[in-house]
Formats: structure tokens, sequence, C-alpha cells
């Protein structure tokens, strides 16, 4: 058996106001055909063809690294079957009714793996629809039913009469087909229509005079068919994508300060007894061992803390490793390459980049460690900076275990603080500081008395 799987990414989306394609507009951190790939790559496909349009070079650019992807121009649009006629050409198997088509829209983002799973075995009868029972059905396609239940015609808004427009069963677009009569329908399908474009929701009129069985399946929610053709639906679906990703961790343990204030922009793995504070943003992969707590309006990016680490308000980790009991913040910045040791200590307003600190050291104010490894049992004095970039190159400062750095002192790179050495406050360190010795940069202090304040002119 083989699965092809389209998936229609072609419109303009003029609602959004934007010169980006619309399926590069972003949900939850990614571009929404992005989300849609990620579900159809999940069903192991033989083949995944993204039929494009508008904006079909920055869409090709976007998805260029994935294999098992083809691209199909459609150019100029004239409605969804004739979109996915363009993908014919790319379509694989067709030979045996095992072969399977499955079509799924670049705007449809958050259709899960599971629910297209329980399409995929509707379809086995024949072709299979996805489709939702709704409130207000108004601009949907309704679906028709015989008297014995079968799907048997899809009526478009525009073209439904006043009977059809009371069914409040509708199309969501997405369906699954057998490829080789699927590629026969599509011949067949007319742009006879209020609209005069080619309506893949055809191919169901000629499924049933082909005495094929038209068989349904729903969503597990709501959301999943979403489509977004507006920046208020982009926004609503974003929410409504939040507030199931926060529900899922409540149920896995993670207390949320507030589930309505949380945005998850990736992958968050947590361990027991997690706390997560109102405000916070999760991006790219990050894990979260037990009893990790994280305080109010911390952005964290592809960031792995150990058990009992505390993140203090506002501040702002990206591809950063810290080990149980680690202390950051608040408004510290840990930038890439930067790991922490067990119980070390970053507090307010300190930036590491690519630095290691080590077990029990800490940097508790006002300080910025670039390119520096330091030991254990380190004591950073507010205002230290090292000086690791000279305009063109980078250098490393080493800082050995049981040093004692002072207040405002400078560490011109490259330079080694040898083990046990402690540094006066105010020092600037151009040379190798030597072991259990203190080094300082001596300043002559002055006073004269009788110097005048400056006054302001008049």
């Amino acid at each position: 058996m083989s699965l092809n799987i389209v998936i229609l990414a072609a419109g303009m989306g003029k609602r959004m106001q934007s010169d980006l394609p619309k399926v590069l507009h972003t949900l939850a951190g990614k571009p929404m055909l992005a989300h849609v790939i990620d579900s159809a790559r999940q069903l192991e496909p033989s083949r995944i063809v993204v039929v494009v349009g508008h904006g079909a070079e920055k869409v090709k650019a976007a998805f260029a690294n994935i294999d098992v992807i083809e691209f199909a121009l459609q150019q100029p649009q004239h409605g969804t079957g004739h979109a996915v006629q363009q993908a014919v050409p790319f379509l694989v198997g067709g030979d045996t009714p095992a072969d399977t088509t499955l079509v799924l829209y670049g705007d449809v983002p958050l259709v899960q793996a599971s629910t297209l799973q329980r399409l995929l075995a509707a379809r086995e009868q024949g072709v299979a629809v996805l489709t939702e029972t709704l409130a207000d059905p108004a601009g949907y396609g309704r679906i028709i039913r015989n008297e014995a239940g079968h799907v048997t015609r899809i009526v478009e808004h525009k073209d439904a009469n006043d009977t059809e427009r009371q069914v409040n069963e509708v199309n969501t677009g997405i369906l699954a087909a057998p490829t080789g009569q699927l590629k026969n329908w599509l011949g067949r399908i007319t742009n006879n229509n209020s609209q005069g474009e080619y309506y893949l929701t055809d191919i169901i009129a000629l499924a049933v005079q082909d005495s094929v069985t038209v068989s349904a399946a729903q969503p597990a929610s709501p959301w999943e068919t979403l489509g977004v053709n507006s920046r208020i639906q982009q926004a609503q679906l974003e929410r409504a994508w939040q507030a199931e990703q926060a529900k899922r961790l409540l149920e896995a343990g993670v207390t949320l300060a507030d589930p309505a204030r949380f945005d998850l922009r990736g992958t968050l793995k947590c361990g027991r007894d997690v706390f997560i504070d109102v405000g916070c943003v999760f991006e790219g992969h990050v894990e979260l061992a037990d009893g990790v707590h994280i305080g109010p309006h911390c952005v964290v990016r592809d960031v792995k803390l150990g058990a009992g680490t505390r993140v203090e308000a506002f501040s702002h980790l990206h591809d950063a490793v810290a080990a149980e009991q680690a202390v950051i913040g608040p408004y510290a910045r840990l930038r890439p390459g930067t790991q922490l040791g067990a119980n070390a200590h970053v507090g307010n307003f300190v930036e590491l980049k690519k630095t290691i600190l080590g077990a029990n050291s800490k940097a508790n104010h006002l300080s910025y460690l670039g390119d520096a490894q330091i030991g254990q049992r380190v004591n950073i004095g507010a205002g230290t900076i090292t000086c690791n970039y000279d305009g063109v190159n980078k250098f490393q400062t080493v800082i050995e275990d049981d040093v004692f750095i002072g207040s405002d002192t400078q560490l011109v790179a490259p330079v080694t603080v040898h083990k046990g050495a402690t540094l006066a406050a105010g020092t600037t360190l151009v040379r190798e500081a030597p072991a259990d010795t203190l080094t300082l940069t001596p300043k002559k202090q002055e006073s004269k008395q009788n110097w005048q304040r400056p006054v302001k002119k008049a």
C-alpha cells in the first residue's frame, strides 16, 4: 500500500494583509504549514506533495530540507479540485484499491495525526471525509446524506438551497480517497458552479455514481479543523492551541500558575512537581527535571534544567544547561553554550555566554562572563567582566577552583586565575594570577584640597 499526502498551500491570504505567504505565518512559533507537515510525517507516507502558488519560492525555500516533499505549482488558482489536479503527476501508486491519497490544507494547521489515522481507517470502505458538526454552519459546505446515513454529496454554501443550509454537519475539506479512482474523478469534475471553480468536493458525487461508499470521520477536538484566513483567526487559534498544550501539561502533573498566560512554541518535557509561573514562553526543546521552579515572565529556549533548579523572574535562557539545585535570576541571561554546575548561582543582571560555571560557584550581581571556564566554589564579585573580544577574535578566561574575584574586576583574555587565588576589587588582570595569592593592580588615591565642583552656567 502507498500513501500520498497532498497539502494545498497555494492561497494568497489577502485578509492577512501581509507580503508573507499565508501558510508561512506562524502558530506556536512555527509556520502553519510546518504543523501540517509534522502531522503528515507521523503517518509515514510514501510521498508528501505540497501544492504552492502565491509566494511559491518562499514556501519551497522554507521546506527545502525535507526529502519526502515534492512541490507542485498551481498557477493560476482555479479551486481546490484544480489544485489537487496539479499534484497528480507526483502521486505514487494507484494500481491497488489500498493505495490512498490524503488531502490536507496548509492553513488548517492543527489537525492531529490520531484524527488522520481514524480518517484513513474509515477510508478502507471507499472514500472518507472529515466532517464537523457546527451550531452555526454558515459559509461551510454541507454534508448531504441519504436515508441510510451514507454521504452522497457535499454542497458548497453558495450553491446550497434553503433546506440544505439547515444541515449542521459541514465539510472540513480534508478527505482520503483511493489514488487510482481519485485521478479518474479529478478528470471528470467541472467548474459549473457559482464560483466558476473546480471543487474537490465534487468527487464525492462522482464516487457515489461509481457505487463507491463514502464514509465520514470527525476530529477529537473542534480546534483541529479550524482554518486561518485572517490575523484575528490566527490569534484565536493560537490561544486555542496554547490552552490545549496547557491542559496536557496540567494533566501530566505540571503546575501552571495561570494556564491562560502560558506559551509553548516547541516541546516541553517536565518531571514531577514542576511549577511554571505566569507569562513564561518556552521555545525549541526544553527539559525541566523534577521540582524545577520557573518564575514569572521568563523566556526559556532549548534549555535543560536539573532537579530543583530555580529560575527567578524575567530571566532569559537560551541553549543552556544547568545541573541540580542551580539558582538563576532574577533578570539573568544565559546565552548559548552556558553550563551551570550543581548549586551554582547566577544572579540579577548577570550574563553568561559560552561559559562553564562550576558547582557551588556564584556570580550574583551585575557581571558579564563570556568564553570562560570557571571551576568550583568560585565567587565572582559584582561588576566583573571577562574581556574576551579584541574586535576580531574571541579568547578564553580560565578561573580554577576556590578563587575569589573582587568587585569591578576586568579579566583580559586569554588569562588564567589559578586555584585559590584572590583578585582585589578593581583589578585589571592581564597576566595569570598565581595560586593562593592576592593579586591587585595598585592605584594611587589623591585628594585635592582646592578643587571646586563645576557649576552650571547661567
